[in-house]
């Protein structure tokens, strides 16, 4: 029945890379199912027939699909099935897109949809890589136009030491955590989390990558020689060159001179006329093709961008190449939240925001990996009147998700531990106006909120992204990048890091790749400008953490006890936690490992608290002394609960210094009275003395 499938095997990091094709889904354009150790990916590649009327740009969908079956997880939703992707999957999905959309033909039309579905996971073996490499190969051995394969790879840093594809133990102790994707002479993606790494020691573990995604690529060539299809011819929708130099006469000083200011809006207002022109002009003569004339205005445009910066070293806004566009910041805007900063670079604006709760409020997550909560949240938000648009909000994106992630992996390193700050924190930053770079905008308005609030950082982080230009063997790099140069260049090198190093890296492509020596020119200017940013603008605004919290800021206090002692403090059914929350007004949160958190606005309730968890966890000893209340009254005596769910016997001959007939006649059930334990007898009962205190 399967005649046509066919194995191939590899090794790939010291585990072993099993790739059957011919087998699954004869239908897709190609296919495959992938198995790295016991990680098993099935990839499917598809692609319209004909391309899509009335778009100008390449419509390439990729889907990261985590079945919770792979980890043996029934999905914890009403339906009990899977929903929308989870935050990881959206970032699997842009990792590979970003991978393998530069290697596309720039004028196919034809919509291209990958599906990777995750049915088996091996802790060893990333289901990320797995699929990644599971894409090159659906691709490659399909009919789909492509210009791969690619391979892609982890790496960590342990010990100073480069590991390829690190398992989940060696990922929980590397300072590093990149994925690097490859051809067999370019690099077309970078994303990488650090802990404040060298630039030297950024290069080295991509050039690593590079040459391990070499031996890979070499693999699945082999694949594709096997049982590869011949490629389908596609309509190519390309614009006239008579129609380009028509439009080119007629506007391209009238462009040059609209193009060339530093104010986004000013620019698109000289716009309106040169497009008005070309109508008024042209129409006539190309009736029926207004589309391809605006597609013409479109080139026209990149062309002169790009001409200026690497022809006459000169930029739309008339900044040198390494220059960036004036800055700002300023903290403490918003008088009720716990921390806030704004931070502004030329026309892109960014307000973060920051919320600091108790550890209850943390993220619960249900996905296929081993992390299952997470303290530190950021989330990206890009309202359409940030670029000027009048669309109502539909909720974030994967563009808006992939930016948060990016900022939260930037400031994750400098985030202090629970032991050192036991909160929860959600950071949020609101996109005020954008002209490129909002994500690293987000990074230094949000190290601006965490110091406004006194979150005790370990260094101050700060992003800038680089821009490229190329033609032919000629490139040349630009720092801080805005809409238009990002827009009509190659290349959107995001780095975040502290005086120290990296902290993050996303790289966003349109070429098929970069060379060693752009990537090293880009990491070298970018650490130049982070720095800059720092010293001449942030730590002006704010030097270093509030030495104190925001008065609406919950307070913390924390403990450890013994874990035997867990039960003592709960109490049964949560009687004696629920009593010290509502006695206090305070949250309690206990952890299995004995660490307990109480949280409340008041600082001295929170100590109060404290104490009476420490005295229930604590031994009773004779002598000591307590405020207690009276639970239950008998002939001979009282019940006097003196901690949460520890009480003694006082008898009646204790009561009071004078002799008294019935305890009635001193005591009620609820009344507060001192205590000191005079006696703890071999089953543990406690007896109480009134008189002795």
């Amino acid at each position: 029945m399967f005649e046509r499938s066919k194995i191939f095997k590899t090794e790939f990091a010291g585990r072993s890379l099993i790739v059957e094709t011919g087998k699954f889904s004869e239908l897709a354009n190609g296919s495959c199912m992938v198995r790295y150790g016991d990680t098993v990916v099935h990839v499917a590649a598809t692609a319209s027939k004909k391309p899509r009327e009335g778009i100008d740009f390449f419509p390439l969908s990729v889907d990261f699909e985590e079945r919770l079956y792979s980890v043996g997880k029934i999905p914890g939703s009403f339906s009990k099935r899977e929903g929308r992707p989870s935050d990881k999957a959206i970032l699997a999905a842009r990792v590979i897109d970003r991978s393998i959309r530069p290697l596309f033909p720039k004028d196919m039309r034809n919509d291209v949809c990958i599906v990777c579905t995750v049915m088996s996971v091996d802790e060893r073996c990333s289901p990320e890589i797995t699929a990644m490499v599971g894409t090159s190969i659906a691709l490659s051995i399909s009919d789909i136009p492509w210009d791969g394969p690619i391979s892609g790879c982890f790496v960590g840093m342990v010990d100073d030491k480069i590991i390829i594809n690190p398992s989940e133990s060696q990922k929980s102790v590397s300072k590093l955590s990149l994925t690097v994707a490859s051809t067999h002479d370019v690099i077309p993606m970078i994303e990488a989390g650090a802990h404040e790494i060298s630039n030297e020691e950024m290069y080295r573990a991509i050039l690593a990558a590079h040459d391990v995604n070499v031996e890979i690529i070499s693999f699945i060539e082999n694949i594709k020689a096997e049982v590869g299809k011949e490629k389908f011819e596609y309509e190519s929708l390309t614009i006239s060159q008579e129609m380009l130099e028509s439009v080119r006469k007629c506007i391209e000083e009238d462009l040059k001179a609209a193009l060339y200011t530093n104010d986004k809006t000013l620019r698109e207002k000289n716009l309106l006329p040169v497009h008005e022109k070309v109508h008024s002009e042209l129409d006539e003569l190309y009736a029926g093709k207004e589309n391809e004339l605006e597609e013409c205005i479109y080139k026209l445009q990149k062309q002169i961008v790009r001409n200026w910066i690497l022809n006459d070293q000169k930029r739309v806004d008339g900044r040198a190449l390494d220059e960036i566009r004036p800055l700002s910041a300023e903290v403490s805007l918003l008088p009720r939240v716990h921390g806030s900063g704004l931070f502004t670079r030329g026309q892109t604006q960014v307000l973060t925001v920051l919320t600091l709760s108790s550890l209850s409020d943390q993220q619960t997550l249900d996905g296929i990996d081993t992390e299952e909560v997470k303290r530190y949240m950021h989330h990206y938000n890009f309202p359409s009147y940030s670029v000027g648009e009048a669309r109502p909000g539909r909720g974030p994106g994967r563009r808006e998700i992939g930016h948060g992630a990016l900022a939260e992996k930037a400031l994750l390193p400098v985030i202090p531990s629970i032991e050192e700050f036991p909160y929860s924190l959600r950071l949020v930053s609101e996109v005020l106006s954008s002209n490129g770079s909002t994500s690293q905008g987000s990074v230094c308005g949000s190290t601006l909120a965490l110091m406004d609030a006194g979150v005790p950082i370990k260094a101050p982080v700060a992003g800038i992204s680089c821009g490229l230009v190329t033609e032919g063997e000629r490139w040349t790099t630009i720092v801080d990048i805005q809409g238009i140069e990002d827009f009509f260049g190659d290349m959107d090198f995001k780095v975040a890091g502290t005086h120290k190093g990296i902290t993050a890296i996303q790289m966003d492509l349109k070429i098929r790749g970069l060379t060693k020596e752009i990537i090293k020119e880009a990491l070298e200017k970018t650490y130049k400008a982070r720095i800059y940013i720092l010293d001449q603008v942030m730590l002006k605004a704010i030097s270093k953490p509030k030495a104190e919290l925001s008065k609406y800021a919950p307070k913390i206090l924390s403990l450890s006890i013994d874990v035997d002692k867990i039960r003592d403090v709960i109490g049964s059914g949560g009687k004696v936690v629920q009593k010290i929350c509502a006695d206090f007004d305070v949250k309690v949160d206990i952890e299995e490992d004995g660490r307990i958190y109480i949280s409340g606005k008041d600082v001295e309730k929170c100590r109060l608290a404290k104490e009476t968890i420490i005295g229930i966890v604590s031994e009773p000893e004779i002598g000591a002394v307590y405020t207690g209340k009276v639970v239950r009254i008998i002939d001979f005596g009282a019940f006097i609960e003196f901690l949460p769910g520890k009480e003694g016997l006082c008898h009646i001959s204790q009561i009071s210094e004078r002799r008294i007939d019935k305890v009635t006649s001193v005591l009620s059930v609820g009344q507060e009275v001192r205590v000191r334990i005079t006696e703890i007898d071999s089953k543990g009962r406690i007896n109480l003395s009134m008189k002795d205190v």
